[in-house]
């Protein structure tokens, strides 16, 4: 065994969340979609305050997850220009937006009918 700790699903969700966290993004939120939605099962959602911010938290996050977990993503999309960057985990999907286009494509709301997962290190909201 190599010590890394294998994780997928509800796991993975969260810990790229506490990544998130960690290079300080905002508003990091993680939607449950299990049973309502056949993309993934969970999001993750966080805001950066500007282009090199979206970098550092999406390569966080990256590298992170592969180099603790043994996980990679089964694709990346955008580039940190477009403001919305994303990694793609099959069960999991990890959004890395500026606030304008959090607040524009309202993902949250868009999946409102999604439960919000309780972290212990962000904030209740």
């Amino acid at each position: 065994m190599d010590g890394k700790k294998y994780i997928e699903g509800r796991e993975l969700a969260l810990a790229a969340a506490r990544f998130a966290d960690e290079k300080q993004a905002e508003n990091v939120l993680v939607l449950d979609l299990t049973g309502i939605s056949t993309v993934a099962d969970f999001f993750v959602l966080c805001t950066g305050s500007s282009t090199p911010h979206l970098k550092a938290i999406y390569r966080e996050i990256d590298e992170r997850i592969s180099q603790d977990h043994g996980v990679e993503t089964r694709g990346k999309e955008g580039f940190p220009e477009s403001q919305w960057l994303v990694l793609d985990y099959v069960d999991v999907i990890v959004h890395v937006l500026h606030r304008e286009q959090r607040e524009h494509y309202a993902l949250e709301d868009l999946w409102s009918d999604a439960d919000r997962v309780a972290t212990d290190f962000l904030p209740a909201s």
